[in-house]
């Protein structure tokens, strides 16, 4: 038997082509072959440069392999900047430009030095769909770089390539835009975060508990995917790993992925035990963990119960990872979804000067991407709670802004439910009770894991004089989302609720509640004092009632900012009666 010294890894792999090559051959052979010998001078030392090795340089053709994906792309855009700078002089028909393709997978190494296998295959394929001058990369790529290099990647969707399955090509800007010349900043785009949901292993060793074990991991991608805000791997793709020992990185860098989510399945007698962690596979670190131990008296009823727990966990443990990825990052360093993340966890902090600092950050995005639905979202919720506290220079203007922004949302994604739901708090907060209630079924209908549609719906009923739904909705918000930020919106929904029943010592326990997840919101203070007052506890009810001016100084019994949308005159009446209890002056 014969040993060879042949290893299977993975690598990124680049090709390259010069597009026209015989047309240019035909033209002028001599200048050709200089262009040709200069192009090669030039992949050589940019791909040496990034920690490259080149393969093969075959008539018009280069072959080069790297470890990573980040140092492909880095040697291909150095070349394709430097190739496009040495030409600008040449007439534009006898320019050389060079087809670029990169895809990170297996390949096979030679003792010789040699590779092959179906990663060279698919960078071929990949260079063969790029523009002259061009440069095309897998998902897999696009996923292994991410943010890390100021690139902008172009989706170009699923392409289909000869004798492979069709492959989801991105094209890959290399030009700085006249903005970025002119010294102004430009965003580097940055695709939502992406997840592969692994097969959960059965450990029970009992066959028949695999269908079971699968049906968790299936309804995990379904539900997942109703999050637009999260790009979910294909069931296809990341069920390929059935039956392997994990390796969470080579996973991340296979697929594309920043995290990856794999549990486990253990049935014995009538008992089950679901595991399952969320993994930040850049760093290896766990964002989320947990255990289910449950009888099985309703196999179906333990799926979905168990679904719709790791669901609620997982979405907002991935956005709060995301927003802790861009914390700490210059301005010049966010990309666009930096910069979403970073106006998300401002937001939902509700001061005035991180309400201000979001809308700033999602306006400069939009500038450059005017059509990003989660942006266009985010904006109208921060306008909303900045107009409804008085923090900018006229409410009418902000309200009309929210309005114009969140109409804008979800015309840019009508599957957005986060979308329908900005939009569905302007309706409330414009009178039109029964219209946010039906576009947030309508949300709801679009993610049914919604904390944030769910808990809206608590908004509207307890507006709407219906306390007992809304104390129903935003249990079911917190039930869904037990980590959420906008917690102390569900728990000041309790408050009103109560309020309006006239359970004044449970109101005031909603609203403690409220202040010790977010002592900011001021509506909590609000309801606190009022609440109180009403309960004949002036001291707590003073201190609240202070805090609350000390937020929104000048304030007065008539003033607009203590106006909320209360279908009946009464409630409105009850609350600030309770204000005047407090001590509050009439104007």
């Amino acid at each position: 038997m014969v040993e060879t010294a042949d290893r299977q890894r993975l690598a990124a792999i680049l090709a390259a082509d010069v597009a026209g090559f015989s047309r240019l051959m035909s033209a002028d052979e001599r200048g050709t072959i200089a262009a040709l010998d200069a192009g090669r001078s030039v992949f050589r030392t940019e791909i040496e440069a990034s920690q490259g090795r080149v393969i093969d340089m075959a008539g018009d053709s280069v072959l080069a392999v790297f470890d990573s994906a980040i140092g492909a792309v880095s040697a291909a855009v150095a070349v394709q900047r430097r190739l496009d700078e040495a030409s600008s002089s040449v007439p534009e028909d006898r320019r050389m430009r060079y087809r670029i393709g990169i895809h990170l997978g297996d390949v096979i190494e030679k003792s010789d030095g040699t590779v092959y296998g179906d990663g060279v295959n698919m960078a071929a394929r990949l260079q063969g769909l790029a523009e002259p001058g061009g440069i095309t990369v897998s998902f897999a790529v696009h996923g292994a770089v991410g943010n890390r290099l100021a690139v902008t990647f172009v989706d170009q969707g699923e392409r289909e390539v000869k004798n492979m399955a069709p492959v989801r090509a991105f094209a890959i800007s290399t030009k700085r835009s006249a903005a970025g010349d002119a010294g102004k900043q430009s965003i580097a785009r940055r695709e939502r975060p992406s997840i592969a949901v692994l097969p959960f292993a059965n450990m029970s060793g009992d066959p028949e508990q695999e269908y079971f074990a699968d049906g968790i991991a299936e309804d995990i991608i379904t539900e997942l995917s109703r999050f637009r805000s999260i790009f979910v791997i294909a069931r296809n793709s990341s069920f390929t790993y059935r039956g392997q020992a994990i390796d969470v990185r080579k996973v991340s860098k296979e697929l594309g992925v920043r995290y990856v989510l794999e549990g486990s399945v253990r049935r014995a007698g009538n008992r089950i035990r679901i595991t399952a962690q969320l993994i930040d596979a850049i760093n290896g670190r766990h964002v989320w963990a947990d255990r289910y131990d449950r009888d099985l008296t309703d196999l179906f009823a333990v799926q979905d119960e168990v679904t719709r727990s790791i669901i609620g966990s997982i979405a907002p443990g991935i956005v709060m990872a995301e927003i802790q990825h861009s914390t700490g990052k210059k301005a010049a360093e966010l990309d666009t979804w930096d910069r979403i993340m970073q106006a998300h966890w401002h937001i939902r902090r509700f001061t005035r000067d991180d309400l201000a600092h979001a809308v700033r950050l999602l306006e400069e995005l939009l500038v450059h991407e005017p059509n990003n639905a989660v942006a266009l979202g985010d904006l109208a919720f921060a306008l909303h709670f900045s107009s409804l506290f008085g923090w900018v220079e006229s409410s009418s203007a902000g309200i009309a802004r929210m309005s114009e922004v969140a109409q804008r949302a979800v015309a840019s994604d009508s599957q957005d439910s986060a979308a329908h739901t900005a939009l569905a708090i302007h309706e409330l907060f414009s009178g039109r009770h029964d219209e946010a209630l039906r576009r947030l079924r309508r949300a709801i209908e679009l993610n049914p894991n919604s904390s944030f549609a769910h808990g809206y719906v608590g908004v509207v009923h307890a507006f709407s004089g219906e306390p007992e739904r809304a104390l129903e909705a935003a249990a079911e918000a917190m039930r869904l989302s037990p980590r959420d930020l906008l917690t102390v919106i569900w728990r000041v929904v309790e408050g009103w609720s109560h309020l309006a029943a006239e359970r004044f010592a449970e109101a005031a326990e909603s609203a403690r509640l409220a202040i010790e997840w977010n002592a900011a919101f001021v509506d909590a203070h609000a309801i606190l004092a009022a609440a109180c007052a009403h309960a004949g506890r002036l001291d707590e009810a003073r201190p609240a009632l202070a805090e609350c001016v000390r937020q929104m100084p000048g304030l007065t019994v008539r003033d607009q900012r203590l106006v909320r949308p209360f279908r009946r005159p009464a409630d409105q009446e009850r609350f600030l009666d309770g204000l005047r209890k407090a001590g509050l002056t009439e104007s």
